[in-house]
């Protein structure tokens, strides 16, 4: 065989035919270096192997023998296959329930090793429906006569965990000295973690579950190192490249300021504004994500520092994911600042070109102190005087090249805005240090006075006309209520749309009341309109898909009603719960389910006894894992192979300090020792958080 290097094609392997190749490459394994990398989920213990003679009923135990007899039992439907193994000791009878199939693969002659649970049936020992594994060579396999681990590997239905490990087993020795680590051994040793030669050949054959685990540690820790050296690496190059305008304030400028607001602001939000303008106050680029629940008053936050911006002569700009998101904010900010001189715009992908030509002409000569818009801000053209804060709402919808395009708006290219990023989405920690580890983080974790608790309540299909009686009950007072269905048209049998909804509520539940349509094919006209009545209580419910889930703030709407509430996500219904309790009105968020797998259950369990967004998202994570946590794949969110940011908190809080002073020593990893974990953090995470390559 040639000689191997991590870039050897894995068909090159012993053991490695067409098939397997083609199984291996599935799984995106297509060289030696990706199948080292390719870890075990989870170990099976392997009990030591017992002859057939002494095996004790009722125990867990591990046999091999020859199938000296099989047959297929009982009727198609319901049909067991049973063997009968011997090894020159005794004999065992074996039944797999339900599994015709076996019939093809096990056969007289073959020589199979089982592990199971014995029982006695008949008089007679019996194993039912035991893990399985054919021999290939019964002489040459030896037998397991300690307690082992058996690493189980994430597989697909054309190769089975068993086959990777046959192949990885077969060439760990010759792959293991090809491994460089990245990380110097006295640093290694500081940490009590193996080197990377050793942690893979833990990982793919333990000793024992110390083994295993100290191997996944040094594993999941190299994944967090690369990308927190990535995120401070990130931040040093802005840092370095770029200034923002120093924006003072002081006690004239923040009595002007607040006397524009609502409400007077609670501890929690003068906290966040103690922050924010702190950082405006230099010259350094702020970089600050504000999270709070639903409902908490960020927006006033962002305002506060835009207004900054205005007062010293300069832009502010506010994007949002959806159009009603940037038109409720419109209507706010210009409600707020309505007898002022600051003159604010709005630009979605609906505003008519002539009308867009114009603003854009006036946002160029400085004649716009704040523009409100979606993705449309970044689209070419847009091009402002002088932009010195820039806030992106609902964070979670955007990536980090969205926030890079929105900085390069600046009128100067050796300038560059302060950007603020708002999440009414709580980020657990481990999440926030990752998919956001390059911001600075301020938490607004109180809600403004007069919010009222939202209780709710799960109901089956069966029970939907005592929803709708909840729901009715509450019109007849006055009050008003969203309804949600999770798509426009019917898409598929069980699945509620708004049309139909609609029709189906006109005619029964709510016949008499007034009731208008709400989604995402209305064009900004038709929407305007809708809510306009709304607000006005020229409506009484709004019948909506989930484009009403951030942004519309309605004091009288009492009541949220949504159908299919298995079909949404955790966040996504905290966030649809959260347009209603506004108000004086005690509020109700009402669930129409059907959930079928464990996780939706698990979800509206959540929601009905948890209100907390901090908690529902931690619970969120859990559940659904960082990958699923946005519902999209995040910018800038690399994928995480070994890493659990449910469970690896302290791993992390240690990656990011270790990260931290590494950049703080030496911000482009431009030393002679540290080029191959330069390399190495390119390649894991550079595309995905935007790193420049310099030298």
């Amino acid at each position: 065989m040639p000689d191997l290097t991590l870039l050897t094609p894995v068909e090159k392997l012993q053991g490695v035919g067409p098939a397997v190749a083609r199984g291996l490459r599935e799984l995106g394994l297509f060289r030696v270096g990706h199948l080292i990398a390719h870890v075990p989920h989870r170990y099976q213990r392997i009990e030591p192997e017992t002859t057939l003679d002494n095996l004790p009923h009722d125990h867990v135990v591990s046999a091999r023998g020859e199938v000296t007899a099989s047959r297929l039992a009982g009727n198609r439907r319901n049909a067991r296959f049973e063997i009968v193994l011997e090894d020159g000791h005794g004999r065992l009878d074996v039944v797999w329930f339900n599994a015709a199939y076996l019939q093809r693969k096990i056969k007289p002659g073959h020589w199979l090793r089982v592990r199971g649970t014995t029982r006695l049936y008949n008089r007679a020992l019996q194993l039912a429906n035991p893990e399985y594994e054919i021999l290939e060579n019964a002489e040459a396999e030896p037998a397991i006569d300690e307690p082992a681990l058996r690493p189980v590997y994430p597989a697909s239905e054309h190769i089975a965990s068993r086959v990777i490990e046959r192949v990885i087993a077969r060439s760990l020795d010759r792959i293991l000295p090809l491994i460089d680590d990245h990380l110097p051994e006295p640093f290694l040793a500081e940490r009590s973690m193996p080197t990377l030669c050793e942690a893979y050949r833990r990982v793919h054959a333990p000793k024992d579950e110390d083994e295993a685990a100290g191997a996944r540690r040094r594993l999941a820790y190299d994944e967090l190192l690369l990308l927190q050296l990535g995120v401070f690496m990130r931040r040093a190059q802005l840092e370095l490249a770029k200034r923002a305008p120093a924006l003072a304030i002081d006690d004239a400028l923040d009595t002007r300021i607040r006397a524009r607001m609502p409400f007077t602001l609670t501890d929690a939000q003068n906290h966040v504004v103690g922050e924010i303008a702190g950082d405006l106050a230099t010259d350094r680029p702020t970089n600050r994500l504000i999270q709070g629940d639903v409902g908490s008053g960020k927006t006033v936050v962002a305002l506060y520092a835009m207004l900054m911006a205005v007062a010293a002569g300069h832009q502010g700009a506010i994007m949002a994911p959806t159009e009603i998101l940037a038109e409720q904010h419109f209507l706010t900010i210009k409600s707020m600042l309505a007898d002022s001189r600051t003159k604010i715009e709005l630009l979605t992908g609906a505003t008519p070109k002539a009308e867009r030509d114009a603003l854009l002409s006036r946002l160029e000569a400085g004649a716009i102190d704040i523009l409100i818009g979606t993705h449309a801000l970044l689209s070419e053209g847009v091009r402002f005087k002088s932009l010195a804060v820039a806030v992106i709402d609902e964070q979670h919808r955007f990536g980090v090249h969205q926030r890079a395009a929105l900085r390069a708006k600046a009128d100067d290219p050796k300038s560059t805005p302060h950007v603020l990023v708002m999440t009414a989405t709580p980020i657990p920690r481990t999440l926030a240090l990752t998919a956001f580890g390059d911001l600075d983080i301020s938490t607004i974790d109180a809600l403004p006075p007069g919010r009222t608790p939202i209780k709710t309540r799960l109901f089956a299909p069966q029970q939907r006309s005592e929803a709708y009686a909840l729901v009715r009950e509450r019109l007849e007072q006055g009050q008003q209520a969203f309804l949600v269905a999770p798509v426009i048209e019917q898409s598929e049998t069980g699945i509620m749309d708004v049309r139909t909804l609609l029709r189906d509520l006109e005619a029964g539940p709510l016949a008499g009341f007034r009731l208008a349509l709400m989604h995402g094919q209305l064009s900004q006209r038709e929407r305007e309109t809708v809510m306009e009545r709304f607000r006005a209580a020229d409506l009484d419910a709004l019948i909506a898909t989930s484009v009403i889930e951030v942004g519309v703030d309605l004091p009288n709407a009492s009541v949220m009603c949504i159908e299919n509430a298995e079909r949404f996500g955790l966040a996504q219904l905290h966030q649809l719960r959260g347009r209603v309790g506004r108000g004086d009105h005690a509020s109700l968020c009402l669930l129409i389910a059907d959930p079928t797998t464990e996780d939706a259950t698990e979800r509206l369990v959540v929601m009905e006894a948890t209100a907390d967004g901090f908690e529902i998202a931690q619970r969120d994570l859990e559940i659904r894992g960082p990958g699923e946590f946005f519902g999209a794949a995040q910018s800038g969110m690399p994928r995480l192979r070994v890493a659990d940011l449910a469970r690896d908190l302290d791993l992390l809080t240690l990656a990011r300090k270790d990260a931290r002073a590494w950049i703080e020593a030496s911000p482009e990893l431009a030393r002679p020792e540290e080029e191959s974990l330069r390399r190495r953090m390119f390649k894991a995470v550079g595309k995905e958080l935007g790193l420049v390559e310099i030298g």
